[in-house]
């Protein structure tokens, strides 16, 4: 009878980079997972371990064995398989020996293609341990390691030298070679709390044992385990810390054995703007911080620190001497950076290429300046404001603190702006534009904002399409697709009812000279309209409906998502598909009809009772329907359609539609053209059947 047990494969690393350690993780249990799947061998858990120190798998109740599998071999068809007489000719012969057994064991097996020679046998599952070894090795291989290097005399290749080969199945060490280590039971705990080798005499014990060595090799517990830390260091000082995913995440890569501690910084540097100090501390030295009752930064800082020092405080000393040069660094490139104006650094940006083909930042602020006016107008905002606020908005780029701080850019603008005297609203602009940053994000609040953030993502989108670097499916450097997303979200969550095509034909006209510029118009818009597939998906509207009022020649984004909302919501109608399908019917028929379909119903030309109650009321919605279309209220317009379900389908049972008498024919065609036109004027529903 089959046996399980658990399994454990683990490699000591010295320090792995934080930000590969959980991809690292996951991607050596995926590969284990495929080896085992590909040989057949059941298991009932799989989990991956990581610390800075170390890659580990663990499998609960792997099977001993692969099960034992029924084979058949076919050979040649019967009558090929014997003479005249029964006796075996080569051809059974010859499968015989292939399959090696005698011809007297081969059996008849009825196929589809006849009856056939054959031989039936079970063949015995390897034992696990056995293929353990190759499952690993190919795992290791197939890790997502871009820089291999190698150490010592050896010719192995990792990111990292590594030290140990834990292989365990139960209690028994796995023999295998993997990196040039061979397999054994010992592993090692923290590197200053628990130096000494660990001798695991099962695979059950390792989280336990080496729990009891300092080191917490789960990464989610570790990572609670710091949130924890973080939020009680927190409330014994009655702050609030401020916790950031891609912070923890980071700092839960460079430890195994988590202490948080609580240290302070000179209350001088607080005349900084906040963000300054947050980046410095987040970016050089992984700090969380602080904010008090009021959500003004505190001038302390909680650091993780991966090791229990007898004398904490002089750990906390140690952080507190790091950071003061660096918020020094801060105040400094701060004040140095007041002594300019944003104004007075705008000269600077004709010395910085924004793209070869495109010119300069200058050359990109004179376009989104004339772009940015017009939008501003277009929703009745102020175009002084929206045009100032062009002129300075990637003037912080040359900054000491956005030069040294990346992420700090249009935060120290709006700040620079604010010092300069510059009008609030220019202010806000200049942060503004880079909203939204990323799903869910806020976007701009005022008109300036608004115009800037639509304008400076218009003219990027526009260039770089004009010279022929669209996005590819793994290659978007100018992050197209971000800012298309962008494009409609503002346009959406604004309730901006513009017109894509228009403001895109604008910055177009801003550029002198494009590579690409026929079609660049239609290009960039149905890029952009196509970007509204991913985001119907994420607000749980299908497929089918986007494709309908895709269909349409619908270029304002906040109105095609008002079609949208409204098509979702028709489809769960019990009249929806009926319609759909009559909608797909009429498409058909009109389609096949040579030249144009004539436009106007002549009621005298009606015969059928069907035909003329379905003109009645065709008529009647069209009148019903007008305002409701005209006025955006789509959803409305389609509720007054559902009823034309019913004197549709009895359309169809009663009329045929393709009369011998052409002006009776045409006049039917007339009337599905009329039907289907009342529908397109929302969106193509024929593409809702299912």
């Amino acid at each position: 009878m089959a046996s399980e047990h658990t399994f454990l494969v683990e490699l000591g690393v010295e320090e792995l980079p934080p930000d590969a350690l959980a991809p690292l993780a996951e991607a050596f249990a995926h590969g284990i997972e495929q080896g085992l799947s590909d040989a057949d061998i059941s298991y009932l858990a799989i989990h991956a371990y990581a610390t800075p120190r170390r890659l580990a798998v663990q499998i609960e109740r792997l099977a001993d064995r692969q099960p034992d599998r029924n084979i058949e071999r076919l050979g040649p068809a019967v009558k090929a398989a014997y003479d005249n007489e029964g006796n075996p000719t080569k051809a059974a012969s010859g499968f015989a020996g292939s399959v090696g057994v005698d011809v007297n064991e081969l059996i008849h097996i009825d196929t589809d293609k006849g009856e056939r020679i054959g031989y039936r046998y079970t063949q015995s599952g390897e034992a696990t341990i056995t293929l353990l070894p190759e499952i690993v090795s190919r795992a290791v291989d197939g890790l997502p390691v871009p820089k291999r290097m190698r150490w010592g005399a050896s010719r192995v290749e990792f990111s990292r030298p590594v030290h140990w080969l834990v292989m365990l199945y139960g209690g028994d060490i796995v023999p295998a070679n993997v990196l040039g280590l061979s397999a054994n039971r010992i592993t090692f705990g923290h590197r200053f709390h628990h130096p000494e080798a660990i001798t695991l005499n099962h695979a059950d014990e390792y989280l336990v044992r080496l729990e009891e060595a300092k080191v917490l090799a789960d990464v989610p517990r570790r990572r609670e385990e710091i949130l924890r830390q973080v939020q009680a260091e927190a409330a014994r000082i009655d702050a609030t810390a401020v916790i950031d995913d891609d912070l923890l995440s980071e700092v839960t890569g460079l430890v195994e054995w988590p202490v948080a501690l609580t240290g302070r910084f000179d209350e001088r540097f607080l005349e900084v703007p906040a963000e300054c100090l947050i980046s410095s501390m987040k970016a050089n030295q992984k700090y969380f911080h602080l904010l008090d009752s009021n959500g003004k930064l505190l001038p302390s800082f909680i650091t993780i620190a991966n090791i229990e020092s007898r004398d904490a405080q002089q750990v906390i000393e140690g952080n507190e001497r790091v950071i003061r040069p660096r918020l020094a660094d801060a105040a400094f490139f701060f004040e140095t950076d007041r002594k300019h104006s944003l104004d007075a650094r705008r000269s600077e940006l004709k010395n910085v290429v924004f793209q070869q083909q495109l010119g300069t930042l200058a050359d990109k602020s004179r376009r989104v300046e004339a772009l940015a006016r017009h939008i501003a107008s277009q929703i009745e905002g102020n175009e002084d404001d929206a045009g100032r606020a062009a002129q300075l908005a990637k003037c912080d780029l040359v900054s000491e603190m956005v030069l040294e701080f990346p992420e700090l850019q249009g935060i120290m603008g709006a700040y620079y702006a604010r010092f300069d005297g510059e009008p609030e609203a220019v202010a806000k602009a200049i942060y503004q534009q880079y909203l939204p940053r990323f799903a869910g994000d806020a976007i701009p609040d005022e008109s300036a904002g608004l115009s800037l953030a639509l304008a400076d993502r218009l003219d990027t989108l526009t260039g770089i399409f004009g010279i022929g670097q669209r996005p590819t499916g793994a290659k978007d450097p100018f992050a197209l697709r971000r800012a298309s997303i962008g494009i409609l979200n503002i346009l959406i969550k604004g309730e901006l009812n513009l017109d894509l095509r228009e403001l895109l034909t604008l910055a177009v006209a801003q550029h002198q000279s494009l590579p690409r510029n026929e079609g660049l118009v239609d290009e960039v818009l149905d890029y952009m309209l196509d970007r509204f597939r991913a985001w119907a998906q994420d607000e749980g509207i299908s497929i089918e409906v986007y494709q309908s009022v895709r269909a349409r020649p619908v270029t304002r984004p906040f109105d095609f998502e008002r079609r949208l909302r409204a098509v979702q919501a028709f489809a769960l109608r019990s009249e929806a598909q009926a319609l759909a399908a009559a909608n797909k019917r009429v498409a058909n028929i009109l389609t096949k009809q040579d030249g144009p379909v004539p436009s106007e119903v002549s009621p005298t030309l009606l015969q059928d009772k069907a035909e003329q109650a379905l003109h009645e009321l065709v008529e009647a919605r069209r009148e019903s329907t007008a305002p409701l279309i005209a006025a955006g209220r789509y959803q409305d317009a389609l509720d007054e359609l559902a009823s034309l379900k019913e004197p549709v389908d009895a359309f169809f049972d009663q009329v045929m539609v393709m009369a011998e008498e052409e002006a009776v024919r045409n006049n039917r065609l007339a009337l599905l053209a009329n039907l289907q036109g009342l529908f397109l004027e929302v969106a193509d529903i024929s593409l809702l059947q299912q």
